[in-house]
């Protein structure tokens, strides 16, 4: 029982930052589609974690934060927010860079996952 309230409050929460992000057709009205291909590091023997794309069209939210995929990551992620946002600001259409996790996993300090990504933004 104390999953499912747990598990309503998570959604209810996530449709709150949702409806706050508003829509990408709102926020960034000259965009006609965003691509950001990552890959995902981890430290320890197997370095490569993931390869993830995201598709983001102007019905989306404009919400541009993955969470870290390392079990346990109390306050991670990466915000690819400010990436985007300086793109659309200085009309570049591909970015790439590195972002490091700075959550904490069992009270030990952040680094133990990083991203690589490539931003791609088209314009009407």
């Amino acid at each position: 029982m104390a999953n499912r309230q747990n598990y309503a409050v998570m959604k209810e929460l996530k449709r709150q930052t949702n409806l706050a992000a508003g829509l990408v057709a709102d926020r960034f009205p000259s965009v006609s589609d965003i691509v950001i291909n990552m890959t995902y590091f981890q430290k320890g023997e197997r370095p490569i974690l993931m390869l993830r794309t995201i598709n983001i069209v102007p019905a989306s939210y404009a919400i541009f934060k993955m969470d870290c995929m390392i079990r346990g990551c109390d306050g991670g992620g990466f915000d690819l927010s400010s990436v985007v946002a300086d793109m659309v600001k200085t009309h570049k259409k591909v970015k790439k860079g590195t972002i490091t996790c700075q959550g904490n996993i069992d009270e030990q300090s952040s680094g133990h996952a990083r991203i690589e990504y490539e931003t791609v933004i088209k314009y009407k």
